[in-house]
């Protein structure tokens, strides 16, 4: 095994997809080593919209295992760029299924109502101010979960689902350009629904 996979190492993913195909089944395990650190990246970064961290894992093999089937070197761009896709959209897949709730996860926006709103300052921090996980005691965090509902529902009521669906993945540090990809939509419009709600969030704070 080991000397196929220095074999494998120097091919491209492109030529292991075909090689795999024509029956040399090893490859599979490769490929699923090969790409583990970026399933592993992914969940971490997904896990701040509320999925468990591996299950999430599981997800991005599922979404992994997809890619292989469904790659085609004539139509796709590289393999990685489509796998990195596919892990991304069965990932977020899975988070949107398991949620329970309309609303999002309270502790999702703790830190956003106070860091968000220097004066002056570009609403391009929204991704730091949801990442600041600040210590707070009890009294302050219970004040801040207050501010944090009120503002939850203004999301809820204000941001359009497209919006919300946006706003999911840039928290998770994607570019636009990644998000239209994850929810196969076209550059400019997730782009300009990316600028609208940070705008409306403004207007909330």
């Amino acid at each position: 095994m080991a000397r196929e996979y220095t074999d494998y190492a120097q091919a491209t993913d492109e030529e292991l997809i075909d090689r795999l195909r024509g029956g040399e089944e090893h490859i599979m395990d490769f490929i699923c080593d090969k790409y583990k650190n970026l399933v592993r990246s992914k969940a971490k970064s997904m896990f701040i919209l509320g999925g468990d961290s591996e299950d999430l894992i599981q997800e991005g093999m599922i979404g992994l295992f997809k890619a292989v089937r469904d790659y085609d070197s004539g139509r796709d761009a590289s393999f990685y760029t489509f796998a990195d896709l596919c892990i991304s959209r069965q990932m977020y897949t899975a988070v949107q299924a398991s949620r329970r709730q309309k609303h999002f996860p309270l502790n999702t926006y703790v830190s956003f109502y106070g860091n968000a709103v220097e004066e002056g300052r570009e609403e391009s921090d929204l991704l730091e101010a949801l990442a600041d996980r600040t210590k707070l005691n009890p009294e302050e965090m219970f004040l801040d979960k207050e501010r944090v509902a009120y503002l939850e529902k203004i999301i809820e009521d204000e941001l359009s689902s497209f919006e919300k669906q946006v706003l999911d993945l840039y928290m998770t540090g994607m570019s636009y350009t990644q998000i239209a990809k994850v929810l196969g939509r076209d550059e400019k419009s997730t782009d300009n629904a990316l600028q609208r709600l940070k705008s409306k969030i403004r207007k909330m704070l």
